[in-house]
């Protein structure tokens, strides 16, 4: 955030790192010394630091005190949900060095926000300070996404990584259940990640690889138009083998204010994303007779969907509207500054 020549008028304006700091950027991750860094920014004027996930924010801590700025770091989900040994295990080493450093981060943070109430808890079990963590989810646009008509087809879409944490497989036995009951069913994957082929091959296993499309990694507006084309998104997530756990989980809110319902499961921070009975359905990880219960359910009956779409629609709107969100960050950034 870049200092405004009148104080009493400071202004928000994010400094991207990327563009004029990246040689002072690489010294710091290779030697270890920030004063490069720190030069670099301050000669741009930067008020405080943002750093996004706790690793970053172990590099951020030194630039921090060496600026004598605030820094302020949000924990998104992995960063205190994968277990420590398994972080220092991948031997990755931001996240080695996030599990020995930590401690300085503890010290220097001024203020750490948690994207839900469940990763502020596991923040706190982690040693991060409770009396400088803040709940701040990020919010939604409203403004650019708005309601769209149910589709004809029964189309279930899942937006997501195709890592372990996410479920997919067991939504692909759960729509092989769904498939038989909701006659012209399709499901639509959005998503990369390192076990879609062995998801496809569960497909086609399962007898639904013609009913089944992995689209791969497609941009935000193709995202968001698969949202408005299908009745219903689900993100069963589970509780990864390495501790690994949903912050929020942003699509869930992004289908919502979409009007559409949404199906998850009771892991991570989902159930604040998502009201059981009313916005759309929980579910236990893994059950997949329940997940595919809920699919039924709402894809069978397109004016339970609506209902649930307006409800999940009107939350976002309450509880969960980007302005609002970034009126709140803004002045938290004030308040330290």
């Amino acid at each position: 955030m870049a200092r405004d020549p009148v104080p009493t008028t400071r202004r928000v304006e994010s400094v991207s790192v990327a563009g004029f700091g990246r040689p002072a950027l690489l010294a710091y991750t290779l030697t270890g010394r920030p004063r490069p860094l720190a030069t670099a920014l301050a000669e741009r004027g930067v008020a405080l630091l943002h750093a996004h996930f706790g690793p970053e924010g172990v590099y951020g801590a030194a630039v921090a005190q060496a600026m004598g700025v605030p820094l302020v770091t949000t924990l998104h989900g992995f960063d205190v949900t994968v277990t420590k040994a398994r972080l220092l295990a991948s031997r990755k080493p931001s996240w080695v060095r996030y599990v020995s450093a930590r401690g300085a981060l503890f010290r220097h943070g001024a203020r750490f926000i948690c994207v839900s109430e469940h990763i502020r808890r596991r923040a706190v079990e982690w040693g991060y300070p409770d009396d400088r963590i803040v709940v701040l989810p990020i919010g939604v646009d409203v403004d650019l996404i708005a309601p769209a008509e149910t589709p004809e087809v029964p189309r279930v879409l899942h937006v997501a990584r195709l890592v372990a944490k996410k479920g997919t497989a067991d939504l692909l036995k759960a729509f092989a259940v769904a498939a038989r009951a909701v006659p012209g069913a399709e499901l639509v994957v959005v998503g990369a990640g390192p076990l879609r082929e062995s998801l496809e091959a569960l497909a086609a296993e399962l007898g639904v690889g013609g009913s089944v499309r992995f689209l791969g990694a497609r941009p935000y507006p193709e995202t968001l138009r698969w949202v408005r084309e299908s009745r219903v998104l689900c993100l069963p997530s589970v509780t990864a083998p390495n501790g690994d756990q949903e912050g929020l989980g942003m699509v869930l809110l992004e289908a919502a204010a979409t009007g559409r319902p949404v199906v998850g499961t009771e892991s991570g921070g989902i159930p604040e994303a998502v009201v059981d009975g009313t916005t759309g359905y929980l579910v236990p990880e893994h059950d997949v007779t329940a997940l595919a219960d809920r699919l039924v359910t709402i894809l069978r009956d397109p004016q339970l969907g609506e209902r649930l779409g307006k409800a999940g629609r009107d939350m976002v709107v309450e509880r969960f509207n980007l302005r609002r969100q970034t009126d709140k960050l803004e002045a938290l950034y004030r308040s330290l500054l």
